[in-house]
């Protein structure tokens, strides 16, 4: 089984950015980014309004933004609520990314308008959403963890299996 996720140490994962998984598709790589804003196993997971409204942020930031709207494939939330997937085309890794991210943490924390497409006829859960602690949580993601990226906070720990 090749599931990259299951070979990570998750008892001394960091916050941070990671390569989850680069693919080739045609003549192009796709990489995966986990985006990791808590520490799974060790601190609260974020609620699901808040993953909910970062995946509406964070999608509009990406989707508009005039050099990385066209190489952005795909913003998700974890399924165990510890941080986002982020797909990008190129063969890149957390250091190429680590600006533009701080930067949608940065856009995400002083947001202040309506949620994007936080509407019945554009979400299928329009009223799940929490702007107030989504700003917090980024807020804190961008200042503890983006503001001073070290190495293990970009590469993986792998399990001593």
């Amino acid at each position: 089984m090749d599931v990259t996720s299951f070979g990570i140490d998750h008892n001394t994962l960091l916050r941070g950015i990671y390569v989850s998984r680069k693919d080739t598709v045609e003549n192009g790589v796709l990489t995966t980014f986990d985006v990791r804003m808590k520490e799974p196993n060790r601190e609260m997971v974020l609620d699901t309004s808040v993953m909910h409204t970062i995946e509406h942020l964070m999608a509009t930031f990406f989707r508009s933004h005039p050099l990385w709207s066209q190489k952005t494939i795909y913003v998700g939330p974890m399924g165990c609520r510890t941080g986002m997937y982020v797909i990008f085309k190129g063969d890149l890794e957390p250091a190429d990314v680590a600006t533009i991210m701080k930067e949608c943490y940065d856009y995400m924390s002083s947001f202040e308008e309506e949620i994007p497409a936080a509407k019945s006829e554009m979400c299928g859960n329009f009223l799940d959403h929490n702007l107030a602690i989504t700003k917090l949580e980024c807020k804190k993601f961008a200042d503890e963890v983006l503001a001073c990226l070290k190495e293990e906070n970009m590469v993986y720990p792998r399990q001593n299996i």
